[in-house]
């Protein structure tokens, strides 16, 4: 469900101060007669909306502009510390989690271990644990704290704050916002955590401005954030973007999921050790044959160093991924696949042939103007990407927000 409100005299005034505030933030340093000119409101609304701002600390005057024939402009933008946000992303052995400015940039950021903690009222209390710490250690004032964004693996209903399902933890319809909510008295949002990671590039990365795009992320598991017509999309339930769980070998290898041919049994790094270690079962020589605990490190040395093995397993990996990305490309038909994660750092032994697979299995011409981009990301990004559920209400367009949280209407 999307948050539609009504209209009335104050909305429309709240839609202007967020069409005012959306273009200081993309365009700025940007004159007021700029913003008019952009946003069609009259000099006059402008300047009380910037003065209001200004008034709050919202923006801040900077130097002055290129005069065309009169005076010299004053040029106007976002005070990135006028608020902070915090991220958290939750794992199976620890929860990560990140201080942003209003821009989305991590000031702080920490890892706090989960050790053995399964149920729910232990992790609630590292999670707790880590957001005080987290702000404390940055010495920022908890005042100026405006929200707390979760992001954590499975099936979450975020409208209503709940895990529907966690694949790490066992959990099912747990209220996973409501209790933190209710501690720190902030808004705190919850999503799926390559959904958050999709709504930080829509706002902050690679898909600002794009209609149509897709994030897949590739490393314990693999998923995917869709984002159609400009619109984040969930499904009916907030599961859309299991990825990882689209069947493409049905006699394929189990799934941690318990079904056969899954994806993501074929292509992340997991998988990827397990088909190293089935090659060294087999007696095939290989650098990897006298590894212990291996690690998907440990195949990146390897292949790097020549090792046939780990070279094929990688590109057996990046084969099934590309596979699956065709069949994202076929359906949706994005302008954009930003592939991210952990399992980013295996480079083009994986990618090279993923690549190749799309340009096989892509209906003919819908690859042609398709760009793929590589990103790496480490945990500071997943949980700069959790901080990102807030500022993308703090920027949204004021007829969807959630009322919950609403910077600019407490500028009126």
């Amino acid at each position: 469900m999307t948050y539609l409100r009504k209209g009335n005299r104050d909305l429309i005034k709240e839609i202007n101060r967020n069409l005012v505030l959306n273009l200081i933030k993309s365009r700025g340093p940007v004159s007021r007669t700029e913003i008019a000119r952009l946003s069609g409101l009259s000099p006059a609304t402008i300047s009380g909306i910037s003065a209001d701002f200004i008034t709050a600390g919202l923006v801040h005057e900077m130097g002055e502009g290129e005069s065309t024939g009169g005076r010299r402009p004053v040029l106007l933008r976002l005070n990135q510390q006028a608020g902070f946000v915090v991220g958290v992303k939750l794992m199976e052995h620890a929860v990560t989690s990140a201080l942003t400015d209003l821009d989305a940039n991590v000031l702080h950021h920490r890892v706090t271990p989960l050790e053995h903690a399964r149920d729910f009222s232990a992790v609630l209390e590292a999670i707790v644990r880590a957001i005080e710490m987290t702000i404390e250690e940055s010495e920022v004032d908890w005042a100026r704290v405006l929200g707390i964004g979760i992001g954590m693996a499975g099936v979450i209903r975020g409208e209503a704050g709940l895990c529907h399902y966690s694949p790490f933890f066992g959990w099912r319809d747990v209220k996973v916002a409501e209790p933190i909510e209710a501690h720190f008295a902030l808004p705190v949002y919850i999503d799926n955590d390559v959904n958050t990671l999709t709504i930080a590039e829509q706002w902050f990365g690679y898909g600002h401005g794009v209609d149509d795009f897709v994030v897949v992320t590739v490393g314990r598991g693999i998923g995917a954030g869709i984002v159609v017509n400009g619109q984040f999309y969930r499904g009916a339930l907030g599961g859309a973007g299991e990825f990882g769980h689209i069947t493409l070998a049905r006699e394929g290898p189990l799934c941690d999921c318990g079904k056969r041919g899954c994806l993501e049994a074929l292509a992340s790094d997991p998988a990827v050790l397990r088909m190293v270690r089935e090659r060294i079962t087999t007696g095939e020589e290989t650098a990897l044959a006298g590894v212990g605990a291996l690690t998907l490190k440990d195949v990146i040395c390897a292949a790097e160093s020549g090792d046939q093995v780990a070279r094929e397993a990688l590109a057996y990996s990046g084969r099934w991924l590309g596979v699956g990305v065709a069949n994202l490309v076929n359906i949706l038909n994005p302008q954009l696949v930003i592939v991210a994660g952990e399992g980013v750092q295996a480079g083009e032994y994986r990618f090279e042939a993923m690549r190749e697979a799309i340009q096989i299995h892509t209906f003919d011409g819908l690859a042609e103007e398709l760009k793929i981009v590589i990103e790496p990301s480490g945990d500071e990004t997943w949980a700069r990407g959790a901080a990102s559920l807030v500022l993308g209400e703090i920027f949204k367009h004021p007829l969807y927000r959630n009322e919950r949280i609403d910077l600019v209407a407490s500028m009126a």
